[in-house]
């Protein structure tokens, strides 16, 4: 069974800093772009950040310069770093693939669970 875990969510104050980790488990060859996502209650999912299996980034104009996402591929794990979080960045955040390759030579897209990100004072 293929996952992808996140994890690093919370409560945390206007102006501070998380780091979630989205990590994938499972007989892995390679993992394409990934994506972090979030979404409020009666809103749609929105794209903020991608990173391409070469390491191209692209983001959201609302974190641009404020949020980084990174790899580590030996380690099969996406980051998201959010510093200067506002009230706004409240979200459950997602991590997605549009591919993973498997041992045996499948491909699956996937999404993780989700981790909550509260920003308030």
């Amino acid at each position: 069974q293929v996952q992808l875990v996140e994890s690093g969510g919370g409560l945390v104050q206007p102006g501070g800093s998380l780091r979630l980790s989205c990590a994938a488990s499972g007989s892995i060859l390679s993992i394409n772009t990934v994506d972090w996502y979030r979404q409020t209650p009666g809103k749609q999912r929105e794209l903020v950040a991608l990173i391409t299996s070469g390491g191209s980034t692209n983001y959201a104009d609302s974190v641009k310069g404020r949020f980084t996402i990174s790899r580590d591929n030996a380690k099969n794990t996406v980051f998201l770093q959010m510093n200067s979080l506002k009230p706004e960045d409240t979200a459950v955040y997602y991590c997605h693939t549009d591919w993973i390759r498997l041992l045996g030579g499948r491909y699956l897209e996937v999404w993780g669970q989700g981790t909550l990100v509260t920003v308030s004072s």
